[in-house]
């Protein structure tokens, strides 16, 4: 029996279709489970500790503590990330000689904070840790020769953040340091949550770029959470309209 082009071309179409289908089920699934809505509140939540930090910084680095030798200038900005099922915050650094590049973001079963980098060579370094009082304390897992890389953030106010990079080789029980760097905020920061300025709408933090739906304005801190709203501005406004309720219930109690 003679098969026509066009049924032999059907044939092969619909067998690749079935290859696919069974290379498909064999797949492993994502690494990261989407978020759930009730995690990703916790995860917003636990990020929103770092509000202060969003916006421009100029930095100033140092090998030794108020030398100027090996000293360099860098640039920074920590921005919201919203992607469908995570949260984190990016910090994005110019001219940094220790990093390049960063993404904060909170495993609530883990119940504590991941810093995945990117440094200035394209490798890249994980790290996971806590947060005590102002200083958020990270440490990295032991790379190929034992050593254990730390970062602290510490944020001394509105206007001053430090970053401080040390490192632990391999059987020793101390941390040196490397570099700190201090951080300068750019410009003027509008007033915080709760002192009579404008709130961010996404994520409570100080509102300073205005955004509007509906003639009505409101207030976000930085171009992420300004994307956010703008994608699915009527679930931030009811968001914030709850949080205010609550707020208002909590101060009648």
């Amino acid at each position: 029996m003679r098969i026509s082009t066009s049924a032999a071309v059907r044939i092969l179409c619909v067998s690749l279709l079935l290859l696919c289908a069974a290379g498909a089920q064999g797949e492993p699934a994502s690494k990261a489970a989407p978020e759930s809505q009730k995690d990703a509140q916790t995860v917003k939540q636990a990020l929103a500790e770092f509000n202060s930090l969003i916006g421009g910084w100029r930095g100033v680095g140092m090998i030794k503590r108020n030398s100027r030798k090996g000293a360099w200038s860098e640039n920074a900005e920590w921005v919201w990330k919203f992607k469908p099922g995570s949260t984190s915050i990016a910090y994005e650094i110019t001219d940094g000689k220790f990093l390049k590049s960063a993404s904060l973001s909170y495993d609530p079963e883990q119940k504590h904070y991941q810093l995945a980098t990117v440094l200035p060579d394209g490798t890249s370094r994980d790290y996971t840790g806590s947060l005590s009082k102002d200083t958020l304390v990270l440490e990295s897992t032991p790379d190929s020769e034992g050593a254990i890389y730390r970062m602290s953030i510490r944020r001394l106010n509105e206007k001053r953040t430090l970053v401080l990079f040390e490192q632990r080789n391999k059987g020793q029980s101390f941390y040196y340091r490397l570099a700190e760097v201090g951080y300068t905020r750019e410009g003027t920061r509008l007033a915080d949550p709760g002192s009579g300025g404008p709130e961010c709408i996404v994520t409570g933090g100080a509102g300073t770029i205005q955004v509007s739906y509906q003639g009505k304005t409101y207030f976000v801190c930085c171009s992420g959470c300004k994307q956010a709203f703008d994608e699915d501005p009527e679930t931030y406004i009811a968001e914030a309209k709850q949080k205010a309720e609550e707020r208002r219930k909590q101060k009648s109690n």
